[in-house]
């Protein structure tokens, strides 16, 4: 097996921007990670600007708030992406959380050559029993895992391998780790990006009271605690299948180290 190619770092586009974009996995730290990069002058965050349009595409999916987000964004995709991926932004950087799985098939992906791709994973092990809290019932699908294999497989295959980033290691270690990521987007790490005012943001999605509790308690990242308690029996079969994804993405891109 081959070893994957070490992420090189990356820059600001022809307008001068750099815009980041983070696909993530469900219960991931994603929040988290946009509001340390809230905490930057230089940075505009934006919270998921493709769910709408997800939802909106498949009527069978059953989220909390579904019908306010559907009315708090555009449903149109290609909308989406000339007017807030690659629209006019402000400040130097634009860092974009999405959930990996927003990003579906039938969507044009080639505003991925304009923008600096990472890649946020958390073990199944540890996400799952998360995650079935707000989603009693999920599926593959809902992991976002593989929309991230796909992803890895589309851009290192264009030669723009998107690194991995961990989250247990961006807990274990959020100096380090956001570290390596800001040399990694051609940025300084700030101090300000390690603390933030309890409570929601101004840049939070309309579902925040449905997802954000605890990172609304919180004023930074919270240190890392491995689960304790048994893994759900239920949730097992969707495990087998999402650990094969979750193993071949480690194996296709390079860690973010």
């Amino acid at each position: 097996m081959s070893t994957p190619q070490r992420p090189q770092p990356q820059g600001a586009g022809s307008d001068g921007v750099t815009r980041v974009a983070l696909w993530s996995g469900p219960r991931s730290v994603s929040t988290a990670l946009l509001y340390s990069f809230a905490q930057r002058a230089d940075t505009r965050v934006v919270d998921e600007p493709l769910y709408a349009a997800y939802l909106a595409a498949l009527p069978e999916v059953v989220h909390p708030g579904r019908e306010e987000i559907l009315q708090s964004q555009p449903t149109d995709p290609q909308r989406v992406v000339d007017e807030v991926v690659l629209g006019p932004c402000d400040r130097p950087v634009l860092f974009m959380k999405h959930m990996a799985h927003h990003l579906l098939s039938g969507v044009d992906r080639g505003f991925l050559d304009r923008t600096v791709n990472v890649i946020l994973v958390r073990d199944p092990v540890e996400m799952l029993p998360s995650l079935s809290i707000q989603i009693p019932e999920p599926t593959v699908r809902d992991t976002g895992l593989d929309t991230q294999v796909e992803l890895a497989r589309d851009l290192a295959a264009a030669g723009r391998p998107a690194p991995v980033l961990d989250s247990s290691a961006v807990l274990r270690d959020p100096r380090a780790r956001l570290g390596e990521l800001c040399r990694y987007l051609g940025l300084e790490l700030e101090e300000s990006m390690f603390s933030w005012t309890a409570g929601a943001r101004p840049e939070d999605g309309v579902w925040a009271p449905h997802w954000y509790h605890a990172v609304h308690k919180s004023t930074g990242f919270a240190p890392f605690r491995p689960k304790t308690d048994p893994f759900p029996e239920r949730l097992r079969p969707l495990l087998e299948r999402c650990l094969p994804l979750y193993r071949e993405l480690l194996e296709l891109a390079p860690e973010l180290t």
